[in-house]
């Protein structure tokens, strides 16, 4: 029997010129229909339609529609959205999010492509953006090795240290308490990364260089802030010709000193017999095992200055924000510290155990109002399949993280209210957590081979903070000139281009007993001495 098409051109050569025009484009049609039929671009998962060429830029630059639920509500866990010819998922539950970026992340471990962040403002050395592959799988191991949890508690000590300076200087200086608590963050991650001494103002020369660079970076990685992000060819432009490059690249110069300085003056303080825990220490004593040169090493330790300070203090804002609208929740965890500690001395490490509401609430300020509520995209490396729907090589996956954490499904119906109880089992200890959330009951620190390396300094830093403050102090709403409260606002938040905080507001805040203040001086004074 004569194959179909042979068939097929015999009956039409039987029909004449029109007919065999008509039967050629009927063939034509066909062959088009039966590959769109079994085209697996079909399949892919449910979406807004979008418009022509920018596809649906307008949705994924509306982070509102995104994280409010109307996302989710009509499309469901996976959404799916072409932006200027790129796909793009949204993934809008814990399980879709680990079945992914989790059980599957050898497939989804890799990152976007960012042209001016990664390649050029940072070399292809910021590990946070750098895609899959040996350089981030060795600068991974590395920072590991100084950060696991184990490791991150060689600077409980910093933490304190700089907890009692929080403390006191916000009971000194009541109304500059957000300052207080970027200076607290600065100095803690100087000195956990580069063994610097605390530092006591935001215009220290070295803060302040380094907050341009990550606020540089930051905005670099907003959607159309380069046209090169849309145009790739334009990467080939000779930097003389291409101001935008050539400012980039100059930057990349002028950072890679300032952070190989701060290496060089650790390697310098060892090679003096001084060698206090820090994470530049670390890298150095490793950096035969490691592979890294001096630069990469640098960039490393830069990485984590940069992926800590703006979270930490913006959490910390969230937290200040949450005493005031909750004060049942402070005066449950003050109630907590009094009964474990008393008020003859601060806190410590060492109490950590027995104060699971204080521990709670660092869990569930981190649910309940994640700072970065998108968070930072995963790329797939090859096409896959997931519950019926294709899954294109290259996609973008975002991760919807707000949605995650206030899911009612995970966390009751009462998610979208503080309440560091529900991290509690019934007799009070510190519960689980949800099966997806790798135990630290939510999902603000990622999935899989990309979960944030530092979580574990960042609980701590945030539990010593906490305990020592409210031990110390009371926090309440302000009062308007009647003497009423003035109301705050646990919804509005603003974005600074790099975190969410919330809107600026006021409180009250002043010692809880007469001896607090007495007690945090004659500790600082002690800590001073060593």
């Amino acid at each position: 029997m004569l194959p179909a098409v042979y068939r097929f051109a015999l009956i039409a050569g039987s029909l004449g010129r029109a007919g065999l025009t008509f039967s050629l484009l009927i063939l034509l049609l066909g062959l088009g229909y039966l590959r769109y039929a079994r085209s697996p671009w079909r399949k892919v998962p449910p979406g807004p339609r979008g418009l022509p060429i920018l596809g649906n830029i307008k949705e994924l630059n509306d982070k509102r529609w995104l994280t409010s639920g109307a996302c989710k509500d009509h499309y469901g866990d996976v959404v799916y959205l072409r932006v200027l010819g790129r796909s793009v998922i949204v993934l809008n539950s814990q399980k879709a999010a680990a079945d992914l970026l989790g059980r599957r992340a050898r497939n989804y471990s890799d990152r976007p492509r960012f042209i001016v962040a990664s390649e050029i403002l940072t070399g292809g050395m910021e590990v946070s953006f750098l895609q899959y592959g040996l350089l981030w799988r060795r600068m991974r191991r590395a920072a590991h090795e100084g950060l696991h949890r184990s490791a991150s508690r060689a600077f409980n000590s910093i933490q304190v240290t700089e907890a009692v300076l929080l403390a006191v200087g916000v009971l000194d200086n009541p109304e500059r308490w957000e300052k207080h608590m970027r200076r607290f963050t600065a100095s803690m991650i100087m000195s956990a990364v580069y063994d610097t001494p605390a530092i006591h103002s935001l215009e220290d020369e070295r803060v302040r260089r380094i907050n341009d660079h990550v606020m540089r970076v930051a905005q670099s990685t907003l959607p159309a802030s380069h046209w090169v992000e849309l145009l790739p060819w334009m990467k080939h432009i000779p930097s003389r010709f291409a101001k935008w490059k050539r400012t980039a690249e100059e930057w990349f110069l002028r950072d890679s000193e300032m952070f190989e300085r701060l290496v060089e003056s650790v390697r310098a303080n060892m090679a003096k017999g001084i060698d206090r825990p820090c994470l530049s220490a670390t890298l150095i004593k490793n950096q035969s095992r490691s592979g890294l040169d001096g630069r990469e090493m640098a960039w490393l330790a830069s990485t984590m200055y940069g992926a800590s300070a703006e979270t930490t203090t913006s959490t910390m804002h969230w937290w200040m924000l949450a005493m005031v609208a909750f004060p049942e929740t402070q005066r449950r965890a003050q109630a907590e510290l009094d009964a474990v500690v008393g008020r003859g001395r601060i806190p410590s490490f060492s109490d950590l155990p027995s104060l699971p509401y204080v521990r709670a609430m660092v869990k569930e300020v981190l649910r309940w109002r994640p700072v970065l509520p998108v968070g930072i995209p995963h790329c797939s490396l090859e096409d896959d399949w997931y519950e019926g729907m294709f899954i294109p090589r290259g996609t973008m996956c975002l991760v919807n993280v707000g949605l995650c954490n206030h899911d009612p499904t995970v966390y009751g119906d009462d998610a979208a209210r503080f309440d560091p109880s529900r991290h509690l089992t019934p007799r009070g200890a510190l519960a689980p957590g949800p099966r997806d959330t790798q135990d630290e009951g939510h999902v603000v620190y990622g999935f899989g081979k990309r979960i944030c390396i530092g979580r574990h300094v960042a609980n701590d830093t945030m539990f010593i903070a906490f305990a020592v403050m409210l031990w110390a102090m009371e926090l309440a709403p302000a009062k308007d000139g009647c003497g009423r409260d003035v109301p705050v606002d646990v919804d509005g938040y603003v974005d600074n281009g790099m975190v969410h905080l919330p809107i600026p507001f006021s409180c009250k805040i002043t010692p809880r007993f007469p001896e607090a203040m007495a007690i945090l001086d004659e500790e600082r004074e002690l800590r001073d001495q060593q």
